[in-house]
This record gives C-alpha cells, sequence and structure tokens, in this order.
C-alpha cells in the first residue's frame, strides 16, 4: 500500500490566530512522534497569517487512521477548529 498524503488548507478566523498557533503545533509535535506519521509540516502564509496550510505524510491508511484517534488530535479537534473559518482536506497518493 502507498503512502498516504494529506494537505489541509485552513483560514483562522483572524481575531483568532494567536490562540490557534500553539494548538496546532501542539498537534504537529505529537503527530510527529507517531510510528506512521513521516512528516507533518504547518506552512503560514508570508502575507496572511490567518492562511496555514499543513502537510502530511504517513506510511499508509491505518497510520492516518491511528493518528486520528490521539488524544492530541482529540484535542485539536475540540480546541483548535472552532477558532477556523475554513478546513478543506484534501488526500493524495504518490504516483509512480
Amino acid at each position: 500500500m502507498s503512502e498516504l498524503v494529506l494537505v489541509v488548507n485552513i483560514r483562522i478566523k483572524p481575531e483568532n490566530v494567536e490562540k490557534f498557533m500553539p494548538e496546532i503545533l501542539a498537534n504537529a509535535r505529537a503527530a510527529r512522534t507517531e510510528a506512521g506519521c513521516k512528516q507533518f509540516d504547518v506552512l503560514v502564509d508570508k502575507n496572511d497569517p490567518t492562511r496555514v496550510m499543513l502537510y502530511e505524510i504517513y506510511v499508509d491508511d491505518a497510520a492516518f487512521e491511528s493518528h486520528q484517534q490521539t488524544a492530541a488530535f482529540k484535542h485539536y479537534l475540540a480546541n483548535a477548529v472552532p477558532l477556523l473559518a475554513s478546513r478543506e482536506r484534501t488526500f493524495f497518493r504518490r504516483a509512480g
């Protein structure tokens, strides 16, 4: 089975940027310690701090499913997602 690549495009409500960033960075740090997570980058638009992109690579679908069951991810969903204006997830597989 091939790697699962996830790109998440996020728009933070402007008044919530300072609250959101520590939450997503904690989730990213925790994910990087998971055996099935190969990469978890948090990217911020250089001209607009309300625009964030997550770039995540998991060894397979099961590793991503496992990530979603962690305490860190559940904390992120409960505490960070409500701070957002929008969140769009796109799943990819490596070609070839």
